[in-house]
């Protein structure tokens, strides 16, 4: 090859890469696996940053803070959810330790028993720490075209027999708040799987 041609093959190689290389780097995101502890037994998560990419890191920031550890189920609806992530025993109220995030509700994933879902208010972005595990099929909490969803960012893998103990605890009003476990279901830690 002459010394003119030389920079045309280079050029046409770099062409032929780049792409190729940028596809590569686009490509799925692997699966984020996380261990509950609670007081009535071990539940292991599979996070989804493929499809929930902005959710799964506000979650897992929480979980490397241990934000979660010594919080409780706060609200347990049996056959809808098992909500946490925002109170410790006594009902106190712990505040979240960043900005709400977007909602990403529009992201395929659906409302099957025993997914992991982001809690919020009616504030469309306004989750911070709370979550809910999905104690049933409830599609209506998708997005859809009755408005806005609630955004699912990952499912049980192991333990679903302690959801099934986590919903069936018995409940009560705790001043303004209702379905309050009445012996508290604490989460006594939430990790990355080692």
């Amino acid at each position: 090859m002459d010394n003119v041609n030389r920079p045309i093959f280079f050029w046409l190689v770099a062409l032929l890469l780049v792409p190729s290389f940028a596809w590569a780097q686009a490509g799925p995101t692997a699966p984020v696996d996380v261990v509950f502890m609670t007081s009535l037994g071990e539940i292991d998560v599979q996070l989804d940053p493929d499809h929930a990419p902005v959710t799964t890191a506000n979650f897992l920031a929480y979980v490397d803070k241990k934000f979660y550890d010594g919080t409780i189920f706060h609200r347990v609806i049996r056959g809808f959810v098992a909500q946490g992530g925002g109170f410790t025993p006594g009902m106190v109220a712990k505040p979240p330790l960043f900005p709400p995030i977007k909602n990403e509700s529009d992201n395929g994933l659906n409302h099957y028993f025993g997914t992991i879902a982001m809690a919020r208010t009616a504030d469309l972005n306004s989750a911070t720490s709370q979550f809910f595990f999905v104690l049933g099929d409830h599609l209506e909490l998708d997005a859809n075209t009755h408005g806005p969803g609630y955004a699912v960012f990952g499912k049980i893998t192991k333990g679903i027999d302690v959801l099934f103990k986590i919903q069936d605890v018995p409940t009560a009003t705790v001043g303004q708040n209702e379905d309050v476990p009445v012996t508290p279901v604490l989460l006594i830690s939430v990790t990355r799987a080692k």
